[in-house]
């Protein structure tokens, strides 16, 4: 499905040099919103739909009239208790200064709450194949201040528009310290709606043995799944399973060292 850029229903200059730049960035046409409605620019353009505003990027897929936008999400709380209790946390044996590839960023919030985490010293990257999701990722968080205790954390997530098995083959081996993955769920878990907007613009590519294999080579120390509790991929690919009571999805891990 292709994609255009538009601006908010009453555009200001700002919006349309916004606009202008995603377009040009994204290398997709920029089209003038007329004060027409969502619906609208779908059914006129039949294209998914990216909209700049003064506050923030939306996206639109075709036929959605919710947008997907970038916000720190369950970050923003888990960030406010004892981060070495964080369930990733735990599960991934991540030290201060450690580096995380998150294979399947989602809305970022597990990166930006290992980034927080790891610190300064620290390093974080996510992949993300859609490129317009991975542009207002990258945007979000290279500019979202709302949240000051996670300013800086946000800022040191490097966005790669990719999929997860390309990027992993570029890496050398041991080439991060925990690779993470947590691919959408066949099971739509309702509690988790953030990500509904997208959901089928969202890469819904299942785990596979090459993705694990790679994952394990580029693993210093641990690959990490993350994954319906129902999900057998954890016996299937040979991941410890970490059960949590009472809770829709389980951990799984895989230590390399």
């Amino acid at each position: 499905m292709a994609t255009i850029v538009t601006t908010a229903y009453r555009p200001t200059a700002a919006a349309v040099a916004e606009a202008e730049r995603a377009a040009a960035e994204l290398d997709i046409q920029f089209v003038v919103r007329n004060k027409r409605s969502i619906g609208k620019m779908h059914a006129d353009e039949h294209s998914d739909i990216l909209v700049a505003s003064k506050e923030r990027l939306e996206f639109y897929p075709m036929g959605k009239t919710e947008p997907f936008f970038f916000h720190p999400n369950s970050a923003a709380f888990r960030t406010k208790r004892p981060l070495e209790r964080d369930p990733l946390i735990e599960v991934t044996g991540l030290s201060p200064g450690d580096s995380f590839l998150d294979c399947t960023l989602g809305m970022a919030s597990d990166a930006i709450t290992v980034s927080q985490y790891i610190g300064p010293d620290g390093k974080v990257a996510g992949c993300e194949s859609n490129p317009s999701i991975a542009y207002i990722l990258k945007t979000g968080l290279s500019r979202y201040d709302a949240m000051p205790h996670l300013t800086e954390a946000m800022r040191r997530i490097c966005v790669m528009n990719s999929d997860a098995v390309d990027y992993l083959k570029t890496l050398d081996n041991d080439g991060f310290d925990v690779v993470y993955m947590d691919p959408m769920f066949t099971e739509e878990i309702k509690e988790a709606s953030n990500f509904t907007p997208v959901r089928s613009s969202a890469d819904m590519g299942q785990l596979t043995n090459e993705w694990v294999q790679e994952a394990k080579r580029v693993a210093k120390k641990a690959v990490v799944l993350k994954a319906h509790f129902r999900s057998q991929d954890f016996e299937r690919f040979g991941f410890e399973r970490r059960v949590r009571p009472n809770t829709k999805f389980h951990y799984g891990v895989i230590k390399t060292y």
